[in-house]
């Protein structure tokens, strides 16, 4: 007679948190992704640099470019791979909308996924579930949960959504 066992995967996927300040140690007012024991895992720096001082450029712990975004001129921001901003390195354009007095939507459009339809690959909003009028954006944790989009491209969102007025 065989015995039966349940079978749970070798990982099992989980939510990371981030938490995301300006204030996290060595970071000169940098704004910084931290896990939950305080490593810095991603950070932003204003590319000083670039003629725009609207460029943001996320780095990982090491102070590798990862993305870099910035306004397109369009009321769009562009994300693009590392450091550039060469076109065959744009990753994702992001349309800010504002639903309401208190509620701006991010419309993501992956570069794989961009054609003449103007329909987002996906919709994102950092008030969703918060039940709050006003958030504070000094420092706030993100919860990532699983699935098939990389962390850094959400971290570079918090960015576009902080900053992209």
């Amino acid at each position: 007679m065989a015995s039966w066992a349940p079978v749970y995967p070798a990982v099992v996927p989980i939510p990371v948190d981030l938490f995301v300040s300006k204030k996290h140690p060595g970071l000169n007012g940098d704004l910084g992704f931290a896990d939950s024991l305080g490593n810095i895992v991603f950070k932003v720096n204003f590319d000083k640099s670039s003629k725009s001082s609207f460029k943001r450029v996320l780095l990982d712990a090491s102070g590798n470019p990862l993305i870099t975004v910035f306004p397109d001129g369009k009321g769009s921001w562009q994300g693009f791979k590392g450091g550039d901003n060469r076109e065959k390195d744009l990753i994702f354009r992001v349309k800010r909308t504002v639903k309401k007095l208190t509620r701006t939507e991010l419309e993501v459009f992956l570069v794989e996924e961009i054609s003449r339809e103007s329909t987002p690959d996906f919709k994102t909003s950092l008030m969703y579930k918060l039940h709050q009028i006003y958030a504070r954006r000094s420092k706030f944790r993100l919860t990532i949960f699983p699935g098939s989009v990389d962390h850094s491209l959400i971290a570079s969102l918090i960015v576009i959504f902080l900053y992209g007025q």
